[in-house]
């Protein structure tokens, strides 16, 4: 009897504690694994990380946006990533024109004929894959970008200093106010100062879907750095037709190439 009683008090525990210890063994070389892999793939060119933020400076063929990416790494040669922008995009038939009087210029800088400033807002989802690993140190991996999401444009009316009519006083006006006045060089003096116009209430605002792809080039000397240039095409389609600039066909689905600076870090 006390020899059982002696085996429950002491072999027992040893027992346990020696399952323990094979458990904690396990766990120390499955962590010392991961890691040799982590090595490997790093030598091998992956960069490995749990997430990355990183913000976007997009130049287009046709504006410009400023934006927020999160990545988080799912496999080596894949991440998911999620992002929004917002941007400005232009007509090619825009030209900055000045009214002179008695050679001296009379107001700020105007756009003849433009009827709206339009505005972007693009919400996404989308995966990067390695194509190429940096191979060697300081070298540069190369990705593919691709994704799509919703869109919402936002058109501002354009506004102009102006005459009025047989007087010298000054007024604001859009296309819709007065379109002779408007189109007519004469009684523009230039545009309005930069805040005229954005009133919740005179924005339209029409719903679109976007999608993207692109190559990413990234340079940074350190995994845990990003630093980016990201080349591509984008392509957006409206609801409804955007009119930008008088006398110049509108439409609703525009294509254009983008050059992204991108800059972060990664943990």
């Amino acid at each position: 009897m006390n020899k059982i009683i002696f085996y429950i008090l002491f072999l027992v525990p040893l027992l346990g504690l020696s399952q323990t210890k094979e458990t904690r063994k396990e766990r120390i070389a499955k962590e010392n694994a991961r890691t040799k892999k982590m090595q490997k793939d790093a030598e091998e060119g992956a960069i490995i990380f749990n997430k990355q933020s990183a913000f976007l400076i997009n130049l287009r063929t046709d504006g410009w946006a400023l934006g927020y990416e999160h990545g988080k790494f799912k496999k080596i040669n894949k991440t998911n990533l999620w992002w929004f922008s917002l941007g400005e995009r232009k007509n090619t038939k825009e030209e900055k024109l000045v009214t002179s009087i008695n050679g001296q210029q009379a107001g700020n800088p105007f756009i003849y004929g433009k009827e709206n400033n339009f505005y972007l807002l693009n919400i996404g989802f989308g995966q990067q894959r390695l194509l190429g690993g940096k191979g060697v140190k300081n070298g540069i991996s190369v990705s593919a970008i691709y994704g799509g999401g919703v869109t919402l444009g936002m058109l501002k009316p354009y506004y102009l200093e102006v005459y009025k009519y047989s007087s010298p006083e000054t007024e604001y006006i859009k296309y819709d106010d007065d379109n002779d006045r408007f189109l007519n060089p004469n009684y523009i003096i230039g545009a309005a100062p930069f805040g005229k116009g954005y009133n919740f209430s005179e924005i339209k605002y029409v719903p679109g879907v976007f999608a993207k792809g692109a190559l990413r080039f990234d340079y940074g000397k350190l995994n845990d750095i990003v630093s980016a240039l990201e080349i591509g095409v984008s392509a957006e389609y409206y609801t409804k037709k955007m009119p930008i600039v008088l006398l110049t066909k509108e439409k609703n689905f525009f294509v254009s190439g983008y050059v992204s600076l991108i800059f972060g870090s990664r943990k």
